[in-house]
């Protein structure tokens, strides 16, 4: 018996994907309290905050480095089983992280874990891309990422939420015991999938095989390479709003710690309504991209002039809307709008660039703030993400109108065969 559901919810009719969505969740909800539990220890360890950017940037730099390996072998090897693995070892990292926080270790060996962390998430993300377009077929691949957006914005209210109450009721170690369990969650979801019920991908073909192929895929995409760094100027300069945030509060705002704590709130809020907002789309478009890109980098320009607390929570919750948005559309199109056989190279390609602009980014947006001041800041990364977004929109019309006029040149070609 099929279920009957509003449009917006369309993609939980497939039962693989309910349990993908069940899944999601629960996972998202126990990589956030991870988050915060290894940034606590950390900073209780030894009472520094570089250290604790130190911890993300380990887990960044596999992403830099591997990403491009860890494409191919997802468009080599099985999905399932691949998912499996990576999803098993972080359940592991997660244990040694509770058995660390129970009996103590060095800062270096927290490090250690958050390196080999990310260099599991370098393999895990490609994989779990390519598995989450296999639940659904393509025509309801949209409406699962929005949903998902949904859920991990529910996963990180979640997370840090009840992290925040299991830490102070019982300590760290339950933090991480919880993400382990997750983790376990998604094996057994994975595991309980119907087989028959999945929508393939098709393997590479010898000569598609491998970095170099893929590079070449890449390279060859323009419209691909103008998202891409579209992408990584709104998420360098136009989304590191948790630095913006803190800074607008302790500055200008002067609403301290409980300004910054409502400001994150409203935001958290935003982005629950943009995923709901993505979920209510029959289709996202590139329209759709470049005008939320637009309207939120004018909004993050203006959001610099704000007198008071209120004012700048009204600007940061569309912004918010729109973050989502973005991530979500631009996923969908990344997801869609490429060879299938290349999918794994493409989500990792596409996860380098959020790995290296988050890197930018925070130091980048951070910097500004310091220099010119919170307000001023946000106005010049209001100011480059519009022009951005005007250079990106002015290329691809121009790639749209190349490409019809090739499609024209050969239907004309063909016309002219079939005459002779």
């Amino acid at each position: 018996m099929r279920l009957r559901l509003p449009p917006s919810l369309r993609a939980l009719k497939h039962p693989n994907y309910r349990l993908w969505a069940a899944a999601d969740l629960v996972s998202s909800t126990g990589s956030w309290m991870q988050v915060l539990g290894m940034s606590w220890l950390v900073l209780t360890s030894t009472g520094s905050a570089t250290s604790v950017g130190l911890t993300i940037l380990f887990s960044a730099v596999p992403m830099l480095t591997l990403g491009s390996w860890a494409g191919a072998l997802a468009d080599r090897l099985p999905t399932r089983p691949l998912a499996l693995v990576t999803q098993s070892l972080h359940l592991l990292l997660a244990v040694a992280l509770a058995l660390i926080a129970i009996h103590g270790s060095s800062v270096e060996m927290i490090y250690v874990i958050a390196a080999l962390g990310g260099a599991v998430s370098v393999f895990d993300s490609p994989a779990m891309g390519k598995l989450s377009a296999q639940v659904v077929p393509r025509e309801d691949l949209g409406n699962a990422l929005a949903l998902g957006s949904v859920l991990n914005s529910t996963g990180r209210v979640l997370g840090m939420s009840l992290g925040g109450v299991l830490a102070g009721l019982v300590g760290n170690a339950a933090l991480f015991a919880v993400n382990a369990a997750s983790f376990l969650a998604v094996v057994v979801a994975v595991l309980a999938m119907r087989t028959g019920a999945l929508f393939p991908l098709p393997r590479s073909s010898p000569e598609r095989v491998g970095v170099r192929a893929g590079l070449r895929y890449l390279l060859g995409d323009h419209r691909l390479l103008v998202l891409f760094a579209l992408g990584f100027v709104l998420s360098s300069v136009g989304r590191n709003y948790q630095v913006s945030m803190a800074a607008m509060s302790s500055g200008p705002l002067a609403a301290g710690s409980e300004g910054f704590g409502f400001l994150s709130t409203v935001f958290a809020v935003g982005t629950v309504l943009g995923g709901l907002f993505a979920a209510h789309r029959r289709e996202l478009t590139l329209t759709l991209l470049l005008g939320t890109a637009a309207v939120t980098s004018v909004l993050q320009l203006l959001s610099g002039f704000s007198p008071g607390l209120l004012t700048f929570a009204a600007s940061m919750l569309p912004i918010a809307v729109g973050a989502v948005l973005i991530d979500t559309v631009m996923g969908t199109r990344v997801q869609l709008d490429t060879a299938e056989d290349m999918r794994g190279r493409v989500i990792a390609a596409q996860g380098m660039v959020s790995a290296g602009a988050g890197a930018l980014g925070g130091p980048l947006v951070g910097w500004l703030a310091e220099t010119l001041g919170p307000g001023r800041a946000l106005n010049v990364a209001g100011l480059v993400t519009v022009v951005a977004t005007a250079v990106a929109t002015v290329a691809l019309l121009r790639l749209r109108r190349r490409r019809r006029q090739e499609a024209e040149s050969v239907s004309a070609r063909d016309t002219l065969e079939l005459t002779a």
